[in-house]
């Protein structure tokens, strides 16, 4: 186990959360609940439609039909989604019954990310819901010694300049939060500072401006390419003074093929781990597994979805004067 995940791992083990999983027909995700039940990495709670609870589900449904019905959404509609385990557990974790939700096994990403902004609240200082990877690459000296966060990776197929500022910023926080490491954001591209022209060298250059004027405090340049973002000899040869530049470790793509592309090479060529999808830009946490994901992934991913909830709690802390609630 590497250094990163040991770490994930201890931390959520020091105040486990509420998580709930409700894909309880998967071999893999009945065993890596009993994993992290036993390793205290949580407190699992696998959803079934017989624990499904009527007055709960009543409950969620009025609370359901409230926002959703000026979309047209009736009553009766409501109750359905509210059969749907997957829409159940992200509606335990919107009122507080869960602490986050870990999916994806078998419901696709679409499904997913669906019930997320469905049924999450929306963090309005990103206002945009996107993914992201931790890549922990053994032997490597790139990132923050081998780890780094790839986004978007899942979610948002072409994103525009805002949309990718916005992932930049939450993708910052995340790793912030999560790895505790200063983020260092690059905006990639096949330029470095106008090497090449075209309509996506533009799109990166205005991602950077807007993510700047938004004055998160992170670290953002571009637009670079991926060898002037991570090797610091590269980078004092292609461009000046720059504060990511040869050392980024949050790297942002133009577009999903590109993203998702190169997380699956970075995996395979690399002996990369790979940690997610991981749903950013919700309130509540939550995690979107692949299809094909391992025990060990589901584990690593349930890890992480608890010490985001810690970061959350602790904010609220803060936020109230120091009291929790």
């Amino acid at each position: 186990m590497s250094e990163v995940i040991q770490r994930i791992k201890e931390r959520a083990k020091s105040d486990p959360k509420r998580i709930v999983f409700p894909e309880s027909d998967d071999d893999r995700i009945i065993e890596a609940v009993q994993r992290i039940k036993n390793e205290g990495i949580a407190k699992p709670f696998l959803l079934t439609h017989d624990n499904l609870d009527p007055e709960i589900q009543e409950d969620f449904a009025e609370k359901f039909f409230e926002r959703k019905q000026m979309k047209g959404m009736t009553l009766e509609e409501a109750r359905e989604s509210m059969e749907d385990p997957l829409y159940f557990g992200a509606m335990m974790v919107r009122y507080g019954r869960a602490d986050g939700f870990v999916a994806g096994a078998k419901f696709t990403t679409s499904a997913v990310i669906k019930a997320a902004i469905n049924c999450l609240s929306i963090d309005r200082r990103d206002g945009i819901v996107s993914s992201c990877f931790i890549m922990d690459v053994p032997n490597c000296d790139f990132g923050a010694n081998g780890t780094l966060v790839y986004a978007d990776c899942g979610v948002i197929p072409y994103p525009t300049s805002e949309q990718l500022a916005k992932i930049a910023i939450s993708s910052a926080r995340f790793a912030q939060d999560v790895l505790k490491i200063t983020p260092r954001v690059a905006m990639l591209s096949f330029s470095t500072k106008g090497s090449a022209q075209g309509r996506w060298v533009d799109k990166m250059k205005e991602a950077v401006e807007i993510a700047r004027s938004k004055k998160s405090g992170f670290a953002i340049d571009g637009e670079l390419q991926a060898d002037a973002a991570l090797v610091a000899h590269v980078a004092q040869r292609k461009l000046g003074e720059s504060d990511v530049a040869g050392e980024a470790n949050v790297l942002i793509f133009p577009n999903l093929d590109a993203g998702n592309i190169c997380y699956k090479l970075t995996q395979r060529l690399a002996k990369a781990r790979a940690i997610g999808p991981i749903t950013i830009g919700t309130v509540q946490p939550c995690s979107d597994l692949s299809r094909g994901c391992s025990v060990e992934d589901i584990i690593d991913c349930t890890a992480v979805t608890v010490v985001r909830a810690q970061a959350r709690e602790a904010r609220k802390i803060e936020a109230n004067g120091g009291l929790s609630e």
